[in-house]
């Protein structure tokens, strides 16, 4: 069984869903049942992988990590996302950018997550 707002990764393929609306049955991709990620928040490698929340004028900002993270094509931040109680809002990364997004939201932040191409899902609860 889903829950809205989780994370799916299949081990074979490296597809990667976000549940939209939780439901009774099992993901699946590559004929297998899809792993849930849990996100990490106190791990080893949390100084370059833990969201830091600042709020500025401009909205939230999220860099990730208190020591920037690699962005490099083989070890980089593929995406960062706020989430509150209207939803969730997202910013995908590519190599060579600094590890941070700014977001405007109008709701308190409830959560931030990172996804690590190496390390896995990263959160942060503000």
């Amino acid at each position: 069984m889903s829950k809205t707002m989780e994370i799916y990764k299949c081990k074979y393929c490296g597809n990667i869903v976000e549940v939209l609306h939780g439901g009774k049955g099992t993901l699946s991709c590559c004929g297998q049942s899809m792993q849930l990620m849990e996100a990490k928040s106190a791990d080893e490698g949390r100084e370059k992988h833990l969201p830091v929340v600042e709020e500025t004028d401009a909205g939230v900002r999220v860099k990730v990590g208190s020591i920037p993270h690699p962005m490099e094509e083989k070890h980089l931040i593929e995406w960062i996302e706020v989430v509150t109680a209207a939803g969730v809002t997202r910013h995908h990364l590519q190599p060579g950018e600094a590890p941070e997004a700014t977001f405007k939201v109008a709701d308190e932040v409830i959560e931030v997550r990172e996804y690590c191409n190496l390390h896995g899902l990263w959160k942060t609860i503000p």
